[in-house]
């Protein structure tokens, strides 16, 4: 497989690094020097220095012969400039792009039917707003993925050592939580993401992520000593583009909202396109203006601004005051290892939303779906069965299924099916597939149609 990626920023470069760990054939085009040499100095993939729209530069790279075009700069104008280039170049070459404008949302589906036709549009604001939400609708969680439309939850939380899973081995669950007993599909402990045997024990203060059933979150939660209340208030630190997001997502819900925002005529701006959210001129990381508006009645703050170093210390500033709940947003990657130690669990990313996305779309086999887990330790993948991929129709302790991977789910029309070694996926069944990344080739392997199938 052929992939151009036109931008060496964060997300070009570590969508590079993951694909060419993977093996495949990867090209990186970007203008600036610096951001090249870097991307050549740390992978193994083809570099080219120049513009991504440009006709000559695509033809260097091969956009005749390339599967995929991901066109993610820091500009909205060159990604979409860089794929109209290649459509006329190479029509059938798949394209994405990032587009984070919010004037261009009412457009996607025009630049998807006409041209550019791109045929996957990436809004990571989008897509981070969205697991805000979710992070805000489940009491406790540091980590919330939807599957099969929402019917089945992946669930990250922190295991306080008051517990009554906290200390018991996996093989005991079944008499704590009964048969609606979650599958525990890893661990993080000590930074170190572990995929467990039923001889494993879950201690307080691991991140222990599960899956479970819809309508059976909130009693599991409950067993994990997760209560669950009303979300009534939310204070937002950051008012922009996902912080006015959000908002008017917050205040469709009628939850009361509050923005803090430091720029005067971004104030103005919320105030006027806002209905009921209180819109306040200052400095979020002042405690006397956290103080002043009474934060510890907050259920829950989220601090968006664009300054990651002015996020950590507002979220650990509300902790302190007595919020329950902070989200904080964190772009760089190199980030992520710190913050548990110090006591940020809920983080959302608008850089891990794109690869997550992006990643759904170039995966191998009828993929659903893909999140990343823990930075990029991990996956979970949703996918479709396809009649001759080679995990249909065996028992699965036949299959030299990876060990560094678990078959999590089973989803077999209206049933959740959690598996045992007998368990047999069927042609047509989506499945829910845990895995480390060092092994995630592998599993491509097994969700891919054989060629005789054409």
């Amino acid at each position: 497989m052929k992939i151009i990626i036109i931008g060496a920023g964060e997300v070009g470069f570590h969508i590079a690094s993951r694909l060419a760990l993977e093996n495949k054939d990867v090209v990186v085009i970007d203008k600036n020097s610096s951001s090249i040499q870097r991307v050549s100095d740390q992978l193994d993939v083809q570099t080219i220095e120049g513009s991504g729209s440009n006709p000559v530069v695509l033809e260097q790279a091969g956009i005749r012969e390339a599967e995929i075009l991901l066109a993610v700069t820091d500009s909205d104008e060159i990604n979409l400039v860089a794929c109209l280039v290649a459509n006329v170049m190479s029509p059938s070459t798949k394209k994405l792009a990032r587009l984070r404008d919010a004037g261009y949302d009412e457009y996607h589906e025009v630049f998807r039917e006409k041209a550019p036709h791109i045929d996957t549009i990436i809004n990571p604001e989008i897509e981070v707003v969205k697991s805000i939400e979710r992070m805000l609708s489940v009491p406790g969680a540091v980590d919330v993925a939807e599957f099969e439309g929402g019917k089945i939850k992946f669930i990250g939380v922190l295991l306080d050592e008051n517990a009554r899973p906290a200390g018991a081995r996996l093989t005991e669950l079944a008499s704590i939580f009964g048969e609606n007993r979650p599958l525990v599909t890893a661990i993080i402990r000590k930074e170190e993401l572990i995929i467990p045997t039923g001889d494993d024990y879950l201690m307080p203060n691991d991140i222990v992520y599960f899956i479970s059933r819809d309508d059976k979150l909130m009693e599991t939660l409950r067993m994990f000593g997760k209560q669950h209340e009303a979300l009534k208030r939310v204070l937002i630190v950051g008012g922009g583009r996902i912080g006015f997001r959000l908002a008017k997502e917050l205040e469709a819900k009628a939850v009361y909202t509050k923005i803090i925002e430091a720029d005067e005529k971004r104030c103005t701006d919320l105030a006027e396109q806002l209905n009921k959210t209180v819109v306040l001129h200052g400095d979020g990381s002042d405690q006397e203006i956290l103080r002043e508006e009474n934060i510890q009645e907050m259920d829950a703050v989220v601090t968006v601004t664009d300054n990651e170093e002015t996020n950590i210390l507002v979220s650990l500033l509300c902790k302190r005051m007595g919020v329950g709940k902070g989200i904080t947003k964190i772009s760089r990657f190199s980030y992520f290892h710190l913050l548990s130690t110090i006591g940020v669990n809920l983080i959302v990313s608008p850089r891990l939303s794109a690869i997550n996305t992006i990643l759904q779309h170039i995966r191998r086999g009828k993929i659903l779906s893909a999140v990343s887990i823990k930075g990029e330790q991990a996956e979970v993948i949703e996918a479709m069965a396809m009649e001759t991929s080679d995990i249909v129709d065996k028992p699965l302790k036949r299959l030299s299924f990876p060990k560094d991977a678990l078959l999590a789910a089973i989803i077999r029309k209206q049933d959740i099916i959690i598996p045992s070694g007998e368990s047999v996926v069927k042609p047509g069944d989506r499945i829910i597939i845990f895995a480390k990344r060092n092994v995630v080739p592998k599993i491509e392997k097994f969700l891919m149609v054989k060629l005789e199938f054409f």
